[in-house]
């Protein structure tokens, strides 16, 4: 199981920070040739993204990039250049159809044989933030096996929708509930937007929360100081697996006995009750091994 809680968004013209997120307790990067990067500096940046991607991996890091839009020059050079062992895999921007997963899969299969890479080995997280993408939100996380997830991009699909994205969020409750039904159906991650109130701690966390409510398993973050809030959001609590515990033993202890529920402090405790705590234990196990592998290389 892949755990996605928190996807650092790193600018890849900005040797200085590539460096320092070495460090970052993110569970994956996104080194960024895209919005962060002018387009003077493409070039430069792209090289400098291919060239960082080792140090990275070999510190620990989960690192995808996010390349430039398909309908722009930049893509297949921003392909061919990053395909390179090590990357877990690219983020497409603008991803409004199957048509596109599609385009972005040949491109990126020609790019590892040329890289001596397995086929299908590098994944795809599925950026939508156009009123198209929510439409096709289904057909575009179901479109390859190449899929890991699909991320949310607000701050695109509000400037296209010509509305002011609120703290509320009232705005983007329709499209995220889409892309979370699709990403579930599609048995792929579905990773929420990001929050641009650096300064808003308190409200970071509410969003996250009602994320997660809303089927999210992750987020996009964009400042190091949103890592730790996030994860601690997206990370069972000790009394969540401690109660976790407690309902898979008791209705282990009813399916023995012959019944198909049980009462736990009051709860009626059934299949889905069970299963959902027994997913929670998984999560908060895969989450702790994790935690101490990434602690060796620090």
């Amino acid at each position: 199981m892949l755990i996605l809680r928190t996807l650092l968004f790193v600018p890849g013209n900005q040797e200085r920070r590539l460096e320092k997120a070495r460090s970052i307790p993110a569970d994956a990067l996104v080194l960024d040739l895209e919005d962060s990067v002018p387009p003077s500096e493409k070039d430069s940046a792209r090289q400098m993204v291919a060239a960082s991607i080792d140090g990275l991996t070999s510190s620990g890091q989960e690192v995808f990039v996010r390349i430039n839009a398909l309908s722009t020059p930049y893509a297949l050079p921003d392909i061919r250049t990053v395909v390179t062992r090590g990357l877990r895999g690219i983020c497409l921007p603008k991803s409004e159809s199957a048509e596109d997963i599609h385009k972005a899969d040949t491109l990126i299969s020609d790019a590892e044989r040329d890289a001596g890479l397995e086929v299908s080995s590098i994944r795809l997280l599925a950026l939508i933030e156009t009123p198209k993408g929510i439409i096709n939100a289904y057909e575009i996380a179901s479109a390859s096996p190449r899929i890991l997830g699909v991320n949310f991009g607000a701050e695109d699909y509000t400037l296209e929708m010509g509305i002011n994205r609120t703290k509320e969020g009232a705005e983007i409750y329709y499209p995220r509930m889409v892309i979370t039904l699709a990403c579930h159906t599609a048995n792929v991650l579905a990773i929420d937007s990001v929050y641009t109130d650096l300064r808003d701690e308190e409200g970071l966390i509410k969003e996250t929360r009602l994320a997660g409510q809303m089927g999210f398993q992750g987020k996009l973050v964009i400042h190091p100081d949103q890592v730790g809030p996030v994860n601690q959001v997206f990370t069972p609590s000790e009394e969540e697996t401690t109660y976790a515990r407690r309902v898979v033993e008791a209705f282990e202890v009813a399916v023995s006995q012959g019944q198909a529920s049980i009462s736990l402090d009051g709860k009626m405790i059934d299949t889905p009750v069970a299963e959902r705590a027994r997913k929670l234990l998984t999560l908060a196990e895969t989450i702790t091994e994790k935690e101490r592998t990434n602690s060796i290389y620090q």
